[in-house]
């Protein structure tokens, strides 16, 4: 049975794919972009499926576990908040993108900007970022597959296969087959993870009955602060965190140019905030009700797996296998993304600039195919020797890509902001990142704030001080 809904999903994805791939996609906008021609249904759920990992499924599981509904209420708000900076820097993306053509946000920037050292600062440390996030993809891909298969796959076999799938649908249909993909992997999601909370309340005898429980055993679980543990410090660097570094994904920037209009846009927007209200809530259920059938976890590993430790005690196999291939389909939809993003990136970024000869347009997509190959094998080897644990790189890679949002935000709305002023502000902002989340610099210096507040706040302060003083003329 296992086995059978398995090859039934990948069957269902590279039949996506070969959809995608129907329309000829032969110039880097059709390819890259999908000729910026998604509607609001296609493009509200390859913002989500791109976006949510499975970080949703197994982390906001084992974070409500430890922390319960004030994690909740941080994710879901948070979400909306960002939503708010898509609008910020999404509508003037997608004028800009119709307008001159720009297909990656480093085109944007360096044209915007006219300034080659922002570009290189901007590029790479977009792609420095993005790396770790694209390794914890297989490697918990790989790990679900192995407990899916009760270790008749291991997790780095089931790493590497799910790898290979994701770049033959990659290459095939370009954005076309990821966008077709995401819907279907999105629906699957939300589905499934609906169908889980409602099975495991129904074991447990109704979510009022199990909700009482846990309320006797952990009260400290329905607090605003989780006992404490939530400070105003820490409410407020949660809030920053989701404004500035959601929008600087770079395959959610990329999703800014693909909207078939402005309107569309801002309807899948409007979507995006509205829905996760009710998303986030579901894992987050799953991971408190968890006290009562495991009420003494205490390693992270064991927390992290409270969902699917709440499967197997509670529903059929057949149903838990389900829900896990849901939580593939959520590994796979944001895959895909980043490495279409980032082999995008190197190919007109990269590429083409230091390249001798004209590429032909045809040339340019075969090039971005090529790194898809190559990104993803990078993403496998990080992933077959991880770095930290996935909440630790999670982390980091969230924090570093937030502090290029306030050059980002300047560069599309002041005129004349001081390119290399931006260029010294990542620069600045990013060794605050570092020097935090290698204990260099305390948590007690800042105020308690985490290291998104004061990187976000010097980078913010050269900026404005570099445009006074040095101001661009246009």
């Amino acid at each position: 049975m296992v086995y059978i809904i398995l090859i039934s999903y990948l069957a269902l994805t590279f039949w996506s794919s070969l959809i995608g791939s129907k329309t000829k996609n032969e110039t880097p906008e059709s390819y890259f972009l999908a000729d910026r021609n998604l509607g609001v249904i296609t493009l509200f759920f390859t913002l989500i499926a791109t976006n949510f990992s499975a970080f949703f499924f197994l982390g906001f599981a084992g974070v409500g576990y430890k922390l319960g509904y004030s994690f909740y209420a941080e994710m879901a708000f948070g979400t909306t908040l960002a939503a708010l900076s898509f609008f910020l820097i999404g509508n003037k993306v997608w004028k800009l993108g119709k307008e001159k053509g720009y297909i990656t946000p480093i085109e944007l920037i360096h044209k915007e900007s006219n300034n080659s050292f922002l570009k290189w600062v901007y590029l790479i440390t977009m792609m420095l970022f993005t790396f770790p996030y694209i390794a914890i993809q297989p490697q918990g891909a790989g790990i679900l597959l192995e407990s899916l298969t009760q270790e008749e796959i291991s997790s780095h076999w089931g790493a590497i296969l799910l790898t290979i799938i994701i770049i033959i649908y990659v290459l095939i249909g370009g954005m076309k087959s990821v966008a077709k993909t995401d819907v279907k992997q999105g629906v699957m999601m939300i589905i499934l993870m609906i169908a889980a909370v409602f099975a495991i309340a129904y074991q447990l005898g109704g979510l009022d009955e199990a909700h009482q429980k846990v309320f006797d055993i952990k009260p400290e679980l329905f607090s605003k602060d989780a006992g404490g543990k939530y400070t105003p410090q820490k409410w407020f660097s949660v809030c920053i965190l989701w404004i500035a570094c959601v929008p600087m994904f770079p395959q959610l920037f990329m999703r800014f140019f693909i909207s078939k209009d402005l309107k569309t846009f801002k309807t899948s927007t409007l979507l995006y905030a509205i829905i996760p209200f009710f998303l986030f809530l579901l894992p987050v259920i799953i991971g408190v009700l968890g006290h009562l059938s495991f009420p003494d976890l205490s390693t992270k590993k064991e927390i992290d797996y409270i969902l699917p430790k709440m499967l197997v005690e509670h529903t059929a196999p057949w149903f838990y296998t389900l829900v896990m291939t849901g939580a593939l389909a959520a590994f796979m939809s944001t895959l895909d993304s980043q490495l279409l993003a980032l082999s995008t990136i190197t190919t007109r970024d990269i590429y083409l600039p230091f390249s001798k000869k004209k590429i032909s347009l045809q040339q340019q997509v075969n090039i971005g195919r090529i790194g898809v190959i190559i990104f993803a094998f990078i993403g496998l080897i990080i992933a077959l020797n991880p770095i930290g644990t996935i909440e630790e790189i999670i982390k980091m890679a969230f924090s570093g890509l937030a502090v290029l949002f306030p050059t980002t935000l300047f560069v599309l709305h002041y005129k004349k902001t001081n390119a290399t002023a931006c260029a010294i502000s990542i620069i600045v902002g990013e060794l605050i990142i570092i020097g935090m989340n290698m204990g260099w610099i305390s948590k007690e210096s800042v105020l308690g704030f985490d290291a998104v507040v004061p990187a976000l706040f010097l980078s913010t302060l050269i900026i404005i001080i570099g445009s006074i003083l040095y101001p661009k003329n246009k």
